[in-house]
Protein backbone atom coordinates (compact mmCIF):
# COMPACT_ATOMS: atom_id res chain seq x y z
CA UNK A 1 0.00 0.00 0.00
CA UNK A 2 1.37 3.45 -0.98
CA UNK A 3 2.19 5.84 1.85
CA UNK A 4 1.38 8.94 -0.20
CA UNK A 5 -2.12 10.43 -0.36
CA UNK A 6 -1.72 12.99 -3.17
CA UNK A 7 0.71 13.77 -5.96
CA UNK A 8 2.53 16.84 -7.24
CA UNK A 9 3.32 16.94 -10.94
CA UNK A 10 6.72 17.95 -12.27
CA UNK A 11 5.40 21.04 -14.05
CA UNK A 12 3.49 22.19 -10.97
CA UNK A 13 6.49 21.67 -8.69
CA UNK A 14 8.71 23.54 -11.15
CA UNK A 15 6.32 26.52 -11.11
CA UNK A 16 6.29 26.58 -7.32
CA UNK A 17 10.06 26.36 -7.14
CA UNK A 18 10.58 29.06 -9.77
CA UNK A 19 8.71 31.56 -7.58
CA UNK A 20 11.39 31.29 -4.87
CA UNK A 21 13.91 33.55 -6.52
CA UNK A 22 15.93 35.68 -4.13
CA UNK A 23 17.70 38.91 -5.02
CA UNK A 24 21.03 38.48 -6.84
CA UNK A 25 23.88 37.50 -4.58
CA UNK A 26 26.21 40.31 -3.56
CA UNK A 27 29.98 40.34 -4.02
CA UNK A 28 31.64 37.60 -1.99
CA UNK A 29 28.37 35.78 -1.32
CA UNK A 30 28.63 32.06 -1.97
CA UNK A 31 25.67 30.42 -3.66
CA UNK A 32 24.76 26.93 -2.42
CA UNK A 33 25.25 23.96 -4.75
CA UNK A 34 22.37 23.35 -7.14
CA UNK A 35 21.20 20.21 -5.31
CA UNK A 36 21.19 22.10 -1.98
CA UNK A 37 19.17 24.98 -3.44
CA UNK A 38 16.66 22.48 -4.84
CA UNK A 39 16.36 20.62 -1.54
CA UNK A 40 15.90 23.90 0.35
CA UNK A 41 13.21 24.99 -2.08
CA UNK A 42 11.21 21.78 -1.69
CA UNK A 43 11.66 21.88 2.09
CA UNK A 44 10.28 25.45 2.20
CA UNK A 45 7.25 24.42 0.15
CA UNK A 46 6.54 21.61 2.63
CA UNK A 47 7.04 23.84 5.68
CA UNK A 48 4.59 26.38 4.31
CA UNK A 49 2.03 23.75 3.42
CA UNK A 50 2.12 24.71 -0.28
CA UNK A 51 3.16 21.13 -1.01
CA UNK A 52 1.22 18.92 1.39
CA UNK A 53 2.75 16.27 3.60
CA UNK A 54 2.42 12.76 2.13
CA UNK A 55 2.41 14.13 -1.43
CA UNK A 56 4.19 11.97 -4.01
CA UNK A 57 6.97 13.90 -5.75
CA UNK A 58 7.83 13.46 -9.43
CA UNK A 59 10.35 10.88 -10.49
CA UNK A 60 13.92 12.17 -10.64
CA UNK A 61 14.17 12.11 -14.43
CA UNK A 62 10.79 13.83 -14.87
CA UNK A 63 11.61 16.66 -12.45
CA UNK A 64 15.09 17.08 -13.96
CA UNK A 65 13.53 17.67 -17.38
CA UNK A 66 11.05 20.22 -16.02
CA UNK A 67 13.78 22.12 -14.15
CA UNK A 68 16.42 21.80 -16.90
CA UNK A 69 18.95 20.33 -14.46
CA UNK A 70 20.76 17.03 -14.37
CA UNK A 71 19.17 13.94 -12.90
CA UNK A 72 22.15 13.75 -10.55
CA UNK A 73 21.14 17.14 -9.07
CA UNK A 74 17.59 15.95 -8.38
CA UNK A 75 18.83 12.64 -6.93
CA UNK A 76 21.20 14.47 -4.58
CA UNK A 77 18.43 16.87 -3.49
CA UNK A 78 16.08 13.97 -2.75
CA UNK A 79 18.81 12.22 -0.78
CA UNK A 80 19.43 15.38 1.28
CA UNK A 81 15.71 15.69 2.02
CA UNK A 82 15.55 12.04 3.10
CA UNK A 83 18.46 12.64 5.48
CA UNK A 84 16.68 15.64 7.01
CA UNK A 85 13.36 13.82 7.45
CA UNK A 86 11.45 15.75 4.77
CA UNK A 87 11.22 12.88 2.29
CA UNK A 88 10.50 9.17 2.51
CA UNK A 89 10.89 6.61 -0.26
CA UNK A 90 10.12 2.99 -0.95
CA UNK A 91 11.02 0.97 -4.01
CA UNK A 92 8.00 0.67 -6.25
CA UNK A 93 6.06 3.41 -4.42
CA UNK A 94 8.25 6.40 -5.21
CA UNK A 95 9.12 9.29 -2.88
CA UNK A 96 6.72 11.40 -0.86
CA UNK A 97 6.99 14.44 1.42
CA UNK A 98 7.20 14.14 5.20
CA UNK A 99 8.11 16.18 8.26
CA UNK A 100 10.82 15.21 10.76
CA UNK A 101 9.69 13.30 13.84
CA UNK A 102 8.50 15.53 16.66
CA UNK A 103 7.43 18.46 14.47
CA UNK A 104 3.74 19.34 14.02
CA UNK A 105 2.26 19.19 10.54
CA UNK A 106 2.58 22.56 8.76
CA UNK A 107 -0.56 24.66 8.46
CA UNK A 108 -1.94 25.06 4.95
CA UNK A 109 -4.04 28.13 5.77
CA UNK A 110 -3.73 30.89 8.34
CA UNK A 111 -4.76 29.08 11.50
CA UNK A 112 -4.51 31.05 14.76
CA UNK A 113 -1.36 30.51 16.79
CA UNK A 114 -1.84 27.93 19.58
CA UNK A 115 -2.35 29.72 22.94
CA UNK A 116 0.67 28.00 24.49
CA UNK A 117 2.94 29.65 21.91
CA UNK A 118 1.74 33.23 22.47
CA UNK A 119 4.43 33.94 25.05
CA UNK A 120 7.32 33.24 22.69
CA UNK A 121 6.02 34.40 19.31
CA UNK A 122 4.40 37.60 18.06
CA UNK A 123 1.55 36.36 15.88
CA UNK A 124 1.12 38.31 12.64
CA UNK A 125 -0.51 35.36 10.93
CA UNK A 126 -4.12 35.84 11.99
CA UNK A 127 -5.90 39.08 11.05
CA UNK A 128 -8.19 39.18 14.09
CA UNK A 129 -8.42 41.46 17.13
CA UNK A 130 -9.38 40.59 20.72
CA UNK A 131 -13.05 40.73 21.68
CA UNK A 132 -14.54 44.20 22.20
CA UNK A 133 -15.69 44.55 25.77
CA UNK A 134 -18.05 45.09 27.47
CA UNK A 135 -20.18 44.43 24.38
CA UNK A 136 -19.31 40.74 24.09
CA UNK A 137 -20.28 40.05 27.69
CA UNK A 138 -23.45 42.13 27.39
CA UNK A 139 -24.43 40.36 24.18
CA UNK A 140 -24.02 36.93 25.76
CA UNK A 141 -26.00 38.02 28.81
CA UNK A 142 -28.74 39.34 26.55
CA UNK A 143 -28.72 36.09 24.59
CA UNK A 144 -29.12 34.04 27.79
CA UNK A 145 -32.20 36.08 28.69
CA UNK A 146 -33.72 35.28 25.28
CA UNK A 147 -32.73 31.62 25.30
CA UNK A 148 -35.51 29.87 27.35
CA UNK A 149 -38.16 29.73 24.58
CA UNK A 150 -35.64 28.23 22.15
CA UNK A 151 -34.49 25.68 24.73
CA UNK A 152 -37.93 24.05 24.48
CA UNK A 153 -37.36 23.32 20.78
CA UNK A 154 -35.02 20.88 19.00
CA UNK A 155 -32.59 23.78 18.44
CA UNK A 156 -31.93 23.10 14.75
CA UNK A 157 -32.64 26.08 12.49
CA UNK A 158 -31.04 25.27 9.12
CA UNK A 159 -31.83 28.73 7.70
CA UNK A 160 -31.03 30.51 10.95
CA UNK A 161 -33.18 31.96 13.73
CA UNK A 162 -36.15 33.80 12.20
CA UNK A 163 -35.49 36.85 14.39
CA UNK A 164 -31.87 37.15 13.22
CA UNK A 165 -32.75 36.57 9.57
CA UNK A 166 -35.31 39.37 9.81
CA UNK A 167 -32.81 41.66 11.51
CA UNK A 168 -30.13 41.05 8.84
CA UNK A 169 -32.70 41.64 6.09
CA UNK A 170 -33.70 44.94 7.72
CA UNK A 171 -30.07 46.04 7.82
CA UNK A 172 -29.68 45.44 4.08
CA UNK A 173 -32.92 47.30 3.44
CA UNK A 174 -31.61 50.23 5.49
CA UNK A 175 -28.54 50.30 3.20
CA UNK A 176 -30.83 50.76 0.21
CA UNK A 177 -31.01 47.07 -0.79
CA UNK A 178 -34.60 45.87 -0.27
CA UNK A 179 -34.32 42.42 1.30
CA UNK A 180 -36.73 39.82 2.71
CA UNK A 181 -36.00 37.24 5.39
CA UNK A 182 -36.37 34.58 2.70
CA UNK A 183 -33.20 35.95 1.10
CA UNK A 184 -31.07 35.33 4.21
CA UNK A 185 -29.41 32.18 5.56
CA UNK A 186 -27.35 32.32 8.76
CA UNK A 187 -24.14 30.27 8.62
CA UNK A 188 -21.25 29.25 10.85
CA UNK A 189 -18.99 32.11 9.85
CA UNK A 190 -18.20 33.42 6.37
CA UNK A 191 -16.10 30.31 5.68
CA UNK A 192 -19.15 28.14 6.25
CA UNK A 193 -21.14 30.35 3.89
CA UNK A 194 -18.60 30.21 1.05
CA UNK A 195 -18.07 26.48 1.51
CA UNK A 196 -21.82 25.91 1.12
CA UNK A 197 -21.99 28.13 -1.98
CA UNK A 198 -19.03 26.39 -3.62
CA UNK A 199 -20.52 22.95 -3.03
CA UNK A 200 -23.86 24.08 -4.49
CA UNK A 201 -22.54 25.81 -7.61
CA UNK A 202 -19.09 24.41 -8.36
CA UNK A 203 -18.42 20.69 -8.44
CA UNK A 204 -14.95 19.16 -8.68
CA UNK A 205 -13.05 20.47 -11.68
CA UNK A 206 -15.18 23.61 -12.08
CA UNK A 207 -13.39 26.90 -12.67
CA UNK A 208 -13.55 29.61 -10.01
CA UNK A 209 -12.14 33.07 -10.80
CA UNK A 210 -10.37 34.69 -7.86
CA UNK A 211 -8.57 37.95 -7.28
CA UNK A 212 -4.81 37.64 -7.37
CA UNK A 213 -3.83 37.89 -4.55
CA UNK A 214 -6.81 36.71 -2.51
CA UNK A 215 -7.67 35.48 0.99
CA UNK A 216 -5.50 32.44 1.71
CA UNK A 217 -8.04 30.38 3.66
CA UNK A 218 -10.69 30.78 0.96
CA UNK A 219 -8.20 29.74 -1.73
CA UNK A 220 -7.36 26.63 0.27
CA UNK A 221 -11.04 25.85 0.84
CA UNK A 222 -11.63 26.00 -2.91
CA UNK A 223 -8.58 23.89 -3.71
CA UNK A 224 -9.71 21.17 -1.33
CA UNK A 225 -13.15 21.26 -2.92
CA UNK A 226 -11.46 20.33 -6.21
CA UNK A 227 -11.89 23.69 -7.93
CA UNK A 228 -9.65 24.94 -10.73
CA UNK A 229 -8.64 28.43 -9.63
CA UNK A 230 -8.33 31.12 -12.30
CA UNK A 231 -6.37 34.11 -10.94
CA UNK A 232 -7.21 37.67 -12.02
CA UNK A 233 -4.59 40.30 -11.19
CA UNK A 234 -5.59 43.29 -9.08
CA UNK A 235 -5.14 46.83 -10.40
CA UNK A 236 -2.02 48.73 -9.36
CA UNK A 237 -1.98 50.18 -5.86
CA UNK A 238 -5.20 50.27 -3.85
CA UNK A 239 -7.45 51.11 -6.78
CA UNK A 240 -9.51 47.92 -6.81
CA UNK A 241 -9.98 45.72 -9.86
CA UNK A 242 -8.51 45.71 -13.34
CA UNK A 243 -11.77 45.50 -15.27
CA UNK A 244 -10.13 44.72 -18.65
CA UNK A 245 -8.61 41.58 -17.11
CA UNK A 246 -11.85 40.62 -15.41
CA UNK A 247 -13.86 40.94 -18.62
CA UNK A 248 -11.33 38.83 -20.50
CA UNK A 249 -11.24 36.05 -17.88
CA UNK A 250 -15.01 35.89 -17.52
CA UNK A 251 -15.43 35.81 -21.30
CA UNK A 252 -12.65 33.33 -22.11
CA UNK A 253 -12.60 31.00 -19.08
CA UNK A 254 -16.37 31.14 -18.33
CA UNK A 255 -15.86 30.30 -14.63
CA UNK A 256 -18.87 28.93 -12.78
CA UNK A 257 -18.12 31.19 -9.80
CA UNK A 258 -16.08 34.32 -9.16
CA UNK A 259 -15.03 35.29 -5.63
CA UNK A 260 -14.26 38.94 -4.83
CA UNK A 261 -13.63 41.12 -1.77
CA UNK A 262 -14.66 44.61 -2.90
CA UNK A 263 -14.48 46.27 0.53
CA UNK A 264 -10.92 46.60 1.87
CA UNK A 265 -9.69 43.56 0.05
CA UNK A 266 -7.77 40.91 1.96
CA UNK A 267 -4.77 41.09 1.72
CA UNK A 268 -4.17 44.35 -0.21
CA UNK A 269 -6.73 46.63 1.48
CA UNK A 270 -8.03 47.87 -1.90
CA UNK A 271 -11.51 49.39 -2.16
CA UNK A 272 -13.36 48.87 -5.46
CA UNK A 273 -15.32 51.90 -6.65
CA UNK A 274 -18.94 51.91 -7.82
CA UNK A 275 -18.09 51.90 -11.51
CA UNK A 276 -15.92 48.79 -11.07
CA UNK A 277 -18.69 47.07 -9.12
CA UNK A 278 -21.29 47.85 -11.76
CA UNK A 279 -19.06 46.70 -14.62
CA UNK A 280 -18.06 43.48 -12.83
CA UNK A 281 -21.68 42.53 -12.15
CA UNK A 282 -22.57 43.22 -15.80
CA UNK A 283 -19.63 41.12 -17.01
CA UNK A 284 -20.52 38.24 -14.66
CA UNK A 285 -24.15 38.32 -15.77
CA UNK A 286 -23.12 38.20 -19.44
CA UNK A 287 -20.79 35.25 -18.78
CA UNK A 288 -23.30 33.31 -16.68
CA UNK A 289 -20.94 33.46 -13.70
CA UNK A 290 -22.19 33.51 -10.10
CA UNK A 291 -20.43 36.36 -8.28
CA UNK A 292 -19.67 35.84 -4.57
CA UNK A 293 -19.20 39.23 -2.90
CA UNK A 294 -17.40 38.92 0.46
CA UNK A 295 -18.44 41.86 2.67
CA UNK A 296 -16.73 40.77 5.88
CA UNK A 297 -14.50 43.90 5.92
CA UNK A 298 -17.15 46.38 4.76
CA UNK A 299 -17.64 48.11 8.12
CA UNK A 300 -13.93 48.48 8.87
CA UNK A 301 -13.27 51.83 7.20
CA UNK A 302 -10.61 53.57 9.27
CA UNK A 303 -10.23 57.09 7.85
CA UNK A 304 -12.85 59.81 8.21
CA UNK A 305 -12.70 60.81 4.53
CA UNK A 306 -13.69 57.35 3.27
CA UNK A 307 -16.97 57.33 1.35
CA UNK A 308 -18.17 53.75 1.05
CA UNK A 309 -19.57 52.69 -2.34
CA UNK A 310 -22.88 50.88 -2.55
CA UNK A 311 -22.71 47.11 -2.01
CA UNK A 312 -21.97 44.91 -5.00
CA UNK A 313 -25.49 43.45 -4.81
CA UNK A 314 -26.93 46.94 -5.37
CA UNK A 315 -25.99 46.54 -9.04
CA UNK A 316 -27.90 43.25 -9.35
CA UNK A 317 -31.51 44.29 -8.65
CA UNK A 318 -32.90 41.05 -10.09
CA UNK A 319 -30.74 39.03 -7.67
CA UNK A 320 -29.72 36.55 -10.36
CA UNK A 321 -25.96 37.10 -10.34
CA UNK A 322 -24.63 38.24 -6.94
CA UNK A 323 -24.50 36.23 -3.74
CA UNK A 324 -23.37 38.32 -0.76
CA UNK A 325 -21.54 36.93 2.26
CA UNK A 326 -21.25 38.78 5.58
CA UNK A 327 -19.91 37.94 9.01
CA UNK A 328 -19.51 39.11 12.59
CA UNK A 329 -16.00 37.70 12.79
CA UNK A 330 -13.94 40.59 11.38
CA UNK A 331 -15.98 43.59 12.45
CA UNK A 332 -16.80 42.24 15.93
CA UNK A 333 -14.84 39.16 17.06
CA UNK A 334 -13.44 36.06 15.34
CA UNK A 335 -14.78 33.91 18.18
CA UNK A 336 -18.33 34.93 17.23
CA UNK A 337 -18.74 32.39 14.44
CA UNK A 338 -21.81 33.91 12.85
CA UNK A 339 -21.98 34.56 9.12
CA UNK A 340 -24.77 34.98 6.62
CA UNK A 341 -25.67 34.71 2.95
CA UNK A 342 -27.90 37.12 1.04
CA UNK A 343 -29.17 35.68 -2.24
CA UNK A 344 -32.31 35.04 -4.26
CA UNK A 345 -34.92 33.02 -2.33
CA UNK A 346 -34.51 29.95 -4.56
CA UNK A 347 -30.75 29.94 -3.93
CA UNK A 348 -31.33 30.21 -0.18
CA UNK A 349 -33.76 27.28 -0.31
CA UNK A 350 -31.18 25.17 -2.14
CA UNK A 351 -28.45 26.08 0.36
CA UNK A 352 -30.73 25.27 3.28
CA UNK A 353 -31.74 21.92 1.77
CA UNK A 354 -28.09 20.96 1.26
CA UNK A 355 -27.30 21.85 4.86
CA UNK A 356 -29.03 18.72 6.11
CA UNK A 357 -25.90 16.84 5.00
CA UNK A 358 -23.44 19.33 6.48
CA UNK A 359 -23.77 21.03 9.87
CA UNK A 360 -27.62 21.22 10.21
CA UNK A 361 -27.46 24.73 11.62
CA UNK A 362 -25.60 27.45 13.49
CA UNK A 363 -25.42 27.58 17.33
CA UNK A 364 -28.50 29.28 18.77
CA UNK A 365 -26.80 31.17 21.61
CA UNK A 366 -24.35 32.94 19.29
CA UNK A 367 -27.19 33.88 16.94
CA UNK A 368 -29.12 35.39 19.83
CA UNK A 369 -26.00 37.34 20.87
CA UNK A 370 -25.58 38.88 17.42
CA UNK A 371 -29.30 39.62 17.26
CA UNK A 372 -28.99 41.43 20.61
CA UNK A 373 -26.10 43.51 19.27
CA UNK A 374 -28.02 44.46 16.13
CA UNK A 375 -31.20 45.30 18.03
CA UNK A 376 -29.74 47.41 20.83
CA UNK A 377 -27.16 49.56 19.04
CA UNK A 378 -24.37 47.58 20.68
CA UNK A 379 -23.05 46.52 17.28
CA UNK A 380 -22.42 50.09 16.11
CA UNK A 381 -20.74 51.00 19.41
CA UNK A 382 -18.50 47.93 19.35
CA UNK A 383 -17.54 48.38 15.70
CA UNK A 384 -16.58 52.01 16.33
CA UNK A 385 -14.24 50.86 19.10
CA UNK A 386 -12.88 48.22 16.72
CA UNK A 387 -12.18 50.91 14.09
CA UNK A 388 -10.32 53.06 16.60
CA UNK A 389 -8.20 50.10 17.70
CA UNK A 390 -7.39 49.01 14.14
CA UNK A 391 -6.60 52.61 13.10
CA UNK A 392 -4.18 53.05 15.99
CA UNK A 393 -2.54 49.68 15.36
CA UNK A 394 -2.23 50.44 11.64
CA UNK A 395 -0.51 53.76 12.20
CA UNK A 396 1.89 52.36 14.80
CA UNK A 397 2.75 49.29 12.73
CA UNK A 398 3.32 51.40 9.61
CA UNK A 399 5.67 53.73 11.51
CA UNK A 400 7.60 50.80 13.01
CA UNK A 401 8.05 48.98 9.68
CA UNK A 402 9.13 52.16 7.90
CA UNK A 403 11.73 52.77 10.60
CA UNK A 404 13.12 49.21 10.82
CA UNK A 405 12.74 48.17 7.18
CA UNK A 406 12.96 51.29 5.01
CA UNK A 407 13.48 49.22 1.86
CA UNK A 408 10.10 47.52 2.17
CA UNK A 409 7.30 49.06 0.10
CA UNK A 410 3.55 49.32 0.71
CA UNK A 411 0.57 51.61 0.40
CA UNK A 412 -1.42 52.39 3.53
CA UNK A 413 -5.05 51.26 3.06
CA UNK A 414 -7.97 53.33 4.35
CA UNK A 415 -9.67 50.34 5.91
CA UNK A 416 -9.60 46.64 6.62
CA UNK A 417 -7.09 44.80 8.78
CA UNK A 418 -4.09 44.07 6.56
CA UNK A 419 -0.99 45.62 5.02
CA UNK A 420 0.36 44.06 1.82
CA UNK A 421 4.13 44.56 1.79
CA UNK A 422 6.74 44.17 -0.96
CA UNK A 423 9.86 42.89 0.78
CA UNK A 424 12.63 44.56 -1.18
CA UNK A 425 13.45 41.50 -3.28
CA UNK A 426 13.60 39.01 -0.41
CA UNK A 427 11.76 35.70 -0.53
CA UNK A 428 8.57 35.85 1.52
CA UNK A 429 8.80 32.10 2.14
CA UNK A 430 12.27 32.43 3.60
CA UNK A 431 11.20 35.45 5.66
CA UNK A 432 8.36 33.38 7.13
CA UNK A 433 10.78 30.62 8.09
CA UNK A 434 13.36 33.06 9.48
CA UNK A 435 10.62 34.91 11.38
CA UNK A 436 9.75 31.83 13.39
CA UNK A 437 13.40 31.50 14.39
CA UNK A 438 13.48 35.06 15.78
CA UNK A 439 10.00 35.05 17.33
CA UNK A 440 7.55 36.55 14.83
CA UNK A 441 5.01 34.63 12.79
CA UNK A 442 4.24 36.16 9.40
CA UNK A 443 2.50 34.63 6.37
CA UNK A 444 4.35 34.80 3.07
CA UNK A 445 2.87 36.18 -0.12
CA UNK A 446 2.50 32.85 -1.96
CA UNK A 447 -0.18 31.78 0.53
CA UNK A 448 -2.39 34.43 -1.09
CA UNK A 449 -1.64 33.50 -4.68
CA UNK A 450 -1.98 30.64 -7.15
CA UNK A 451 1.00 28.50 -8.22
CA UNK A 452 3.67 30.34 -6.27
CA UNK A 453 2.80 33.93 -7.12
CA UNK A 454 3.81 36.81 -4.79
CA UNK A 455 7.01 35.32 -3.44
CA UNK A 456 8.30 38.86 -2.87
CA UNK A 457 5.49 39.80 -0.43
CA UNK A 458 4.28 39.27 3.12
CA UNK A 459 1.00 40.24 4.77
CA UNK A 460 1.05 42.20 8.03
CA UNK A 461 -2.25 42.54 9.94
CA UNK A 462 -3.23 45.45 12.21
CA UNK A 463 -3.45 43.21 15.26
CA UNK A 464 -0.61 44.66 17.32
CA UNK A 465 0.30 48.21 18.29
CA UNK A 466 2.55 50.23 20.56
CA UNK A 467 5.60 48.44 21.93
CA UNK A 468 4.50 45.10 20.46
CA UNK A 469 4.35 46.61 16.96
CA UNK A 470 7.84 48.03 17.44
CA UNK A 471 9.17 44.67 18.62
CA UNK A 472 7.44 42.88 15.75
CA UNK A 473 9.11 45.19 13.23
CA UNK A 474 12.48 44.70 14.92
CA UNK A 475 12.08 40.91 14.71
CA UNK A 476 11.07 41.18 11.05
CA UNK A 477 14.25 43.17 10.44
CA UNK A 478 16.23 40.42 12.16
CA UNK A 479 14.50 37.83 9.97
CA UNK A 480 15.34 39.88 6.87
CA UNK A 481 18.98 39.98 7.96
CA UNK A 482 19.01 36.19 8.28
CA UNK A 483 17.60 35.81 4.77
CA UNK A 484 20.07 38.30 3.31
CA UNK A 485 22.98 36.53 4.98
CA UNK A 486 21.95 33.20 3.48
CA UNK A 487 21.42 31.61 6.92
CA UNK A 488 17.90 30.48 6.00
CA UNK A 489 18.10 27.28 4.02
CA UNK A 490 20.78 25.68 6.19
CA UNK A 491 19.22 22.43 7.31
CA UNK A 492 21.56 22.33 10.32
CA UNK A 493 20.24 25.59 11.78
CA UNK A 494 17.69 25.44 14.63
CA UNK A 495 14.15 26.44 13.83
CA UNK A 496 10.77 26.67 15.52
CA UNK A 497 7.73 25.13 13.86
CA UNK A 498 4.22 26.41 14.52
CA UNK A 499 1.16 24.51 13.40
Amino acid sequence: MAEWTSAVGAAQLARLLSSQQDRPAGPGTRRPPAYRALADGIRLLVLEGRVPVAARLPAERELALSLSVSRTTVAAAYEALRGEGFLESRRGAGSWTAVPAGNPLPARGLEPLPPEALGSLIDLGCAALPAPEPWLTRAVQGALEELPPYAHTHGDYPAGLPALRAMIAERYTARGIPTMSEQIMVTTGAMGAIDAICHLFAGRGERIAVESPSYANILQLMREAGARLVPVAMAEGLTGWDMDRWRQVLRDAAPRIAYVVADFHNPTGALADEDQRRRLVDAARSAGTVLIADETMSELWLDAEVRMPRPVCAFDPAGSTVITVGSASKAFWAGMRIGWVRAAPDVIRSLVAARAYADLGTPVLEQLAVNWLFGTGGWEQAVEVRREQARSNRDELVAAVRRELPGWEFEVPQGGLTLWVRTGGLSGSRLAEAGERVGVRVPSGPRFGVDGAFEGYVRLPFTVGGAVAEEAAARLAAAAALVESGAVGNAEAPRTFVA
